[in-house]
């Protein structure tokens, strides 16, 4: 048995860290991804394709969210769709889920625990949805098979026993441990829910099939799964994705003016692609004005570039200063005396001095 397995798509997901365009134009990939990804099921000729829940986000779809989904999913009929809700697209009584007039090809699990569909003679899926946006119970606890055959559990959830796979800030929703996999009795778990991708002995992880944040490593997308007739897997990743989101650094050291801080920047994202976070960093000279609505439209064929301050430093010349017979040399001269304090400290205490006795109170943030 063939099947492909996505999860974490969050259609109509905010991005909050885009302006109105860009986020626009995210949701809008989204979609893209998505009809990736049912052509790829077509082409493939898979025997059902599988969503391990946060398909779409259930405070803000739309009812173009719901007709496209519907279409989507009617137009690869008669291929079998599974849908397992998780906590983002949960179940409840207004759920897009309950909206639709959904084709016959397509089946929505919508119980808290896990129930069973028979896709072939001896070869079960097993489902479930949360049906709250908190507080799903773990699916597998308490749960055993009850039939012959291969069994491949579908669903939203947090796997617990891995603790160097945790992601930060994921609450664990359906709380699992991969040992209760085979206890179970079940010979795989097609799972939702962490966005970095892993493949484990006994349960895979496909990731967001298209970016959502900044800093997303691993090989995500959906992931093939080649179920044999003994239960074992083999799995083969495909990219989907329409765009790419990138982290990019761009090292100032050396800049001694604002205009050399944008070709700077220009230089290092001439061949990157999508949309770009652009974090600036290094020591600069002290005349440098670092002002990051100076970098709109630094590189317009990108789709959008969101810089931010890293670690940056100014070159003073302290022990000049200290020589000066000024306000700013009696000020270096004060403050390296100060005891109080240690050498990071008194190092920021010059510079942010420095810079306000210059009257450039507008970018004292910069370190």
């Amino acid at each position: 048995m063939r099947l492909l397995l996505f999860s974490d798509l969050h259609l109509d997901a905010p991005f909050t860290w885009a302006g109105r365009e860009v986020a626009r134009r995210r949701r809008g990939a989204l979609r893209e991804s998505l009809v990736r990804i049912c052509e790829l099921a077509t082409s493939l000729k898979v025997d059902a394709l599988c969503c391990a829940g946060d398909l779409y986000e259930q405070e803000r779809f739309t009812p173009d969210t719901r007709e496209f989904l519907r279409e989507q999913f009617a137009r690869v009929h008669p291929l079998r769709v599974f849908l397992a809700p998780g906590n983002h697209d949960w179940l409840g009584p207004a759920s897009l889920y309950r909206q639709v007039s959904w084709t016959d090809n397509v089946r929505v699990f919508n119980r808290p625990s896990l129930e069973p569909v028979t896709l072939a003679d001896g070869f079960t899926v097993w489902g479930a949805a949360h049906c709250a946006p908190a507080n799903a119970p773990g699916f597998l606890d308490g749960f055993r098979v009850d039939r012959g055959g291969v069994h491949i559990g579908l669903f939203h959830g947090s796997e617990q026993g891995e603790l160097s796979f945790q992601e930060n800030g994921k609450i664990p929703h359906a709380p699992f441990r991969a040992a209760q996999i085979p206890q179970a009795g079940l010979h795989h778990a097609l799972v939702g829910h962490f966005h970095t991708p892993r493949d484990a002995d006994h349960h895979t992880y496909p990731g967001n099939p298209e970016p959502l944040a900044f800093g997303e490593k691993g090989e995500r997308g959906v992931v093939l799964v080649t179920v044999g007739s003994d239960g074992t897997v083999a799995r083969e990743r495909h990219r989907v994705a329409v765009s790419q989101v990138s982290d990019v650094e761009v090292d100032l050291g050396g800049v001694t003016n604002s205009s050399q801080v944008r070709e700077r920047v220009a230089a290092v994202l001439a061949d990157v692609k999508g949309t770009v976070r652009v974090t600036l960093r290094g020591e600069v000279g002290p005349d440098v004005e670092v002002n990051l609505g100076d970098l709109a439209g630094v590189s317009p064929h990108l789709d959008a570039v969101v810089p931010q301050l890293g670690e940056i430093t100014v070159a003073y010349d302290f022990e000049a200063l200290a020589e000066e017979q000024t306000v700013r040399g009696q000020f270096v001269r004060d403050v390296r005396g100060a005891a109080e304090l240690d050498a990071e400290q008194r190092r920021r205490v010059l510079i942010t001095g420095l810079r306000a006795l210059d009257g450039r109170r507008q970018d004292l943030d910069v370190r």
